[in-house]
């Protein structure tokens, strides 16, 4: 079962619509330099995270089965949640996780941050929450290990997403990158990137853009391999996790 906001429940239909933006807001003053992968290049990637994710979820099937009981169990909820990002190339995919909220989600926030000025505040710059009326005990744990993001390997199978790249925005988010936008927009979103080893919910919205164009500017296969072992560090630790 599916939790969707923006599609109907059951729908498994993907949708592609190009997204643009009239007046980007710069997050940091100079603009991007990218360089062209080779179609080969891009080739071997995709391969590589194909596989790499096929492996992952076969390794985390009894993960996958034992997770999905205890929210059925529990909350007696959709089990998988499907949220609108933004792609490669500006395409709209259906990014999956583990469903982590209450069911009312949409309607706790709105009244959180009605009540809540400084809740309001901590949203507008972050689009994140201290202390996060909409999580379920259940969601809680699995956000502080993200074992809420196992499902996404099913988006790197499918070619939404990189194992490795920008974490996946939503379409309110694009104008924070301002010029930067082409580089986020270059390469597809990844389960785990720089921003996530690098203190994830420790820095800033402006911090994050520049760890993402750093690592569209300066990724290889080595600098992937890194970023995944130290991600693994990173769950293990809980660093930076929230």
């Amino acid at each position: 079962m599916i939790s969707d906001i923006n599609h109907s429940p059951g729908s498994a239909r993907r949708t592609y619509r190009p997204v643009t933006i009239e007046k980007p807001v710069s997050a940091t003053p100079a603009k991007s330099v990218l360089t062209e992968p080779s179609k080969l290049n891009n080739l071997a990637r995709s391969l590589v995270d194909r596989v790499f994710s096929l492996l992952m979820l076969l390794f985390f099937l009894p993960f996958f089965a034992t997770i999905a009981a205890i929210i059925l169990f529990t909350e007696k909820g959709p089990i998988f949640f499907a949220h609108e990002r933004i792609g490669k190339d500006g395409r709209t995919f259906r990014c999956l996780k583990f469903r982590t909220m209450c069911l009312d989600a949409k309607y706790q926030l709105e009244q959180h941050l009605a009540n809540n000025p400084e809740a309001r505040a901590q949203w507008e710059e972050n689009q994140k929450l201290d202390n996060d009326p909409r999580i379920t005990c259940v969601g809680e744990f699995l956000r502080k290990t993200s074992l809420d993001e196992l499902p996404q390997f099913w988006n790197v199978l499918k070619g939404d997403m990189a194992v490795v790249g920008p974490r996946p925005i939503v379409a309110d988010e694009m104008p924070r990158y301002g010029n930067h936008l082409s580089a986020y927009l270059s390469v597809k979103p990844g389960i785990t990137g720089l921003w996530q080893v690098s203190g994830r919910s420790l820095t800033t919205y402006d911090e994050r853009v520049a760890l993402d164009v750093e690592y569209v500017q300066t990724r290889s296969f080595l600098k992937d391999a890194v970023i995944v072992l130290k991600t693994v560090k990173a769950v293990v630790t809980l660093e930076g996790a929230g």
